[in-house]
């Protein structure tokens, strides 16, 4: 190449050959394949160390061979699978990843964001894309020298990445040839340049002029935050601290991890005089109910001056590995809702879940309707507020066959317990199954960011949900256990057989009968989303099953009965001011419809 001429963008990514990130295949999701190669080896190592011990401990039937199995056994158990267990619980407990090639991808992400950022700063005077720089740089040899050499550590980190697809690699590949674009001020042969706009007909939407100067832009923003790595910016942005609104923790609340919150009511907001009570998911922080400034649910409730109360799962430790959905479906409301009637006897309740936590709300209340009832009471909490909560799990109409059958291939109940069933399961193995139900998700959300970058705010809008997202809790290991076996599997809830203690002992440990809601007057309101693979539409029918229904199974009801909207939002809408706005007004209207007085009042 002669002096003073611009090296190519195209000349630059021919040197790193094909790497893993390029996903030449055309997948249409993340395919973790050495970590499923590695899960498939860890099972095989077990469950042969399990056949030893049976062999060994059964002299009368195996004879000799249970001594040679004895022996090989103790072998087996020191080489094999005690390291694998150890390495699982030092990790989870430390709340490492404990899968070693996706724990090689994550080191992978966050050096490729660094280099990312290091080349792009070498271009930037005053947080401005230097064009006179690059121009230098990509017309001499010296120059050209230092690309390549950056190319190339590109490069090695690529070929050592161990997945293929659409994954989060993927969207940062995007992000470097944007990069080398921008540089060399020369558009890709034969390929779409990333963040092309597009017209409805599919060609662009600009010119290539308009694409460098936007995506100098894009890239000036993103150097200024230092925000390639999202998790790791989120980290830094938020100080690990989320969450919007003040509260107090409950005096006399704390129940093993879990804990109840009690929000204040802001300055010059008169309370209504209702309680609202919010439950989340076991698997995430609850800041998701109070993201950040129109991003709360939380917030917009109390501003309707409710008083809001919200369970705080919190760390499950080692104490809470034995702690099943009994206690975390039960025994913890039953507690706080002791708590909350002693403080506010004559106030109304209405209790709000998202996902899981209002999947597990629904048997609570009917078990609480059916114990009322059994002492000739009236059903004292008759408004449940549903978010995207799954109660169907079958193969066909409720949308969770893919994952179903995911769960029957990989999932070991034996070798779960095994590895983490003392340190509880970490939120890393959940996010490695939520892949199977979003296909390319942590591509889309890291090709997404990179996108919106341009907008006004919209880096530092995100950080709070950024770090909710990246930061999970762990689930108790019984619990989990029993979600997977009972309701995702089992499919208890809609076919009946879900059970749950009681205080009356003719109800205790039996089926809860979920038309009880019916009998005690319960209105559900389920909102749902039908761009939702974690909670799809079709198994989110509460309120066309149970509850307050006008004539059998309903789509939207008015006047105090059963309501289900759909709309077309993913599984986690209240990032967006816009659609948690039109919930919260949805929502409202809901809650402030007729009084709930029981069957028996109802036309």
């Amino acid at each position: 190449m002669n002096n003073g001429e611009r090296i190519h963008p195209s000349h630059l990514l021919a040197g790193m050959g094909i790497t893993p990130a390029d996903n030449r295949m055309g997948l249409k999701t993340a395919v973790p394949w050495k970590s499923l190669w590695g899960g498939a080896q860890t099972r095989a190592l077990f469950q042969y160390q399990k056949f030893l011990d049976d062999v060994s401990n059964n002299p009368q039937l195996f004879g000799p061979f249970s001594v040679v199995a004895g022996m090989q056994e103790a072998f087996f158990k020191s080489a094999f699978t005690e390291p694998i267990r150890t390495h699982a619980r030092i990790t989870a407990r430390a709340g490492k990843e404990p899968d070693i090639y996706r724990d090689m991808n994550g080191w992978i992400y966050k050096n490729y964001a660094r280099s990312l950022y290091d080349l792009c700063g070498y271009f930037m005077n005053n947080g401005t894309f230097d064009r006179r720089k690059a121009r230098h740089i990509t017309t001499t040899p010296d120059g050209h020298r230092m690309l390549k050499e950056y190319v190339q550590e590109f490069a090695q980190m690529e070929n050592n990445y161990n997945s293929i697809g659409m994954t989060r690699l993927h969207a940062m590949k995007e992000m470097l040839k944007c990069l080398l674009v921008v540089i060399t001020e020369t558009p890709l042969d034969g390929e779409d340049l990333p963040y092309m706009r597009k017209n409805a007909d599919g060609t662009d939407g600009m010119t290539f002029e308009e694409y460098l100067a936007e995506n100098r832009y894009r890239l000036e923003c993103l150097h200024k935050a230092n925000a390639f790595d999202p998790k790791e910016y989120s980290e830094r942005a938020t100080q690990g601290r989320i969450g919007r609104s003040e509260y107090r923790i409950v005096k006399g609340s704390d129940m093993h991890s879990v804990r109840l919150r009690h929000y204040l009511l802001p300055r010059g907001v008169k309370s209504n005089g209702r309680v609202l009570y919010m439950s989340t998911p076991l698997i995430n922080k609850p800041e998701l109910f109070d993201l950040d400034d129109g991003k709360s649910v939380v917030q917009g409730m109390l501003r309707e001056g409710y008083i809001v109360y919200l369970v705080d799962y919190g760390e499950c430790g080692p104490d809470d590995t034995n702690l099943g959905l009994d206690f975390f479906g039960k025994t913890v409301h039953d507690r706080y809702m002791e708590i909350i009637r002693k403080k506010h006897p004559d106030a109304v309740i209405d209790i709000m879940g998202y996902c899981m936590g209002g999947t597990l709300m629904l048997p609570y209340l009917a078990r609480r309707a059916e114990e009322r009832l059994f002492r000739g009471e009236k059903m004292d909490i008759c408004k449940l507020v549903l978010m995207a909560s799954p109660v169907r799990f079958d193969d066909d109409e409720s949308g969770h066959g893919q994952m179903r059958s995911f769960i029957r291939r990989n999932y070991d109940p034996d070798l779960m317990n095994d590895l983490y069933g003392s340190v509880n399961i970490p939120p890393h193995a959940i996010d490695f199954g939520m892949n199977e139900i979003q296909p390319g998700v942590h591509y889309t959300v890291l090709s997404g960011f990179y996108g919106r970058a341009i907008h006004p705010g919209a880096i530092e809008d995100s950080a709070s949900f950024l770090y909710w997202l990246t930061h999970g809790t762990k689930f108790p290991a019984r619990a989990h256990r029993e979600w997977i076996e009972k309701f995702f599997l089992g499919n208890e809830l809609v076919e009946g057989a879900y059970r749950l203690p009681s205080t009356v002992s003719e109800l205790d440990g039996r089926p809860v009968d979920m038309e009880a809601l019916y009998r005690g007057g319960v209105r559900i309101f389920d909102y749902r989303g039908s761009r939702d693979p974690i909670a799809p539409p079709g198994s989110c029918v509460a309120a066309e099953l149970w509850g307050m229904r006008s004539n059998g199974n309903i789509r939207m009801t008015r006047g105090g009965m059963n309501r289900t909207i759909e709309k077309n939002i993913g599984h986690i809408f209240v990032v967006s001011k816009k659609l948690l706005a039109e919930y919260l007004t949805t929502v409202s209207d809901f809650l402030n419809e007729i009084k709930c007085e029981g069957v028996d009042e109802m036309p």
